[in-house]
C-alpha cells in the first residue's frame, strides 16, 4: 500500500516555508499531493491555476509529488485520493490552536484520516504569504521569501496589481 498524503493550503504564493515542508514531507511519503484549496469565501490574489503553476515550477524536481486542487471538504478530497495523512505546517503557537481544531473536525468526519503536524524550519517562522504579498506590493525584496524559480511570476504579478 502507497503511502499518500495531501499538503493543503492556499498557496497565495507559494513560499519557501511551503517549499521547505514540501521537501520534508516528499522524504516521508510515496506521494505527496499539494492540493491548492479554492476557497469563494476568500479572495485570493492569485488564480488557482496560476498557484498550481507556480508550485509546479517550485517543486519540478521532486518526481513523488501530485498538484491538484480541491473546493469543499478536505476529507472528501482525501477519500478521492486514497490518501489518509494530512500535513500541516506549523509556524507558531497560534497556528497550532486552529489546526488542532481542523484536525480534531476532519478525524469526526473520517476517523481513517491523520494529520501530521510539521514544525517550520526556524528561518520561516516569521513568513506567510500574506507578508509576501505586502512586502512586493510595496516594492520591497522578496528575493529570499519565495522559491528562485517563481519569483519574477511573483514579483510581475504584485507589480501588476499597484
Amino acid at each position: 500500500m502507497k503511502r499518500v498524503a495531501v499538503y493543503p493550503g492556499s498557496f497565495d504564493p507559494i513560499t519557501n516555508g511551503h517549499l521547505d515542508i514540501i521537501k520534508r514531507a516528499s522524504r516521508i511519503f510515496d506521494k505527496l499531493i499539494v492540493a491548492v484549496v479554492r476557497n469563494p469565501n476568500k479572495v485570493s490574489t492569485f488564480t488557482v491555476d496560476e498557484r498550481m503553476d507556480l508550485i509546479r515550477k517550485a517543486v519540478s524536481g521532486l518526481p513523488n509529488i501530485e498538484i491538484d486542487h480541491f473546493e469543499g471538504l478536505l476529507v472528501d478530497f482525501m477519500k478521492a485520493k486514497d490518501a489518509h495523512v494530512i500535513i500541516k505546517g506549523l509556524r507558531a503557537i497560534s497556528d497550532f490552536e486552529y489546526e488542532f481544531q481542523m484536525a480534531l473536525m476532519n478525524r469526526k468526519l473520517d476517523p481513517n484520516i491523520e494529520t501530521l503536524f510539521m514544525m517550520t524550519n526556524y528561518k520561516y517562522s516569521y513568513l506567510s504569504s500574506s507578508v509576501v504579498k505586502e512586502i512586493g506590493r510595496l516594492g520591497g525584496c522578496i528575493g529570499d521569501l519565495v522559491p528562485d524559480v517563481v519569483l519574477q511570476d511573483i514579483q510581475k504579478k504584485l507589480t501588476d496589481l499597484k
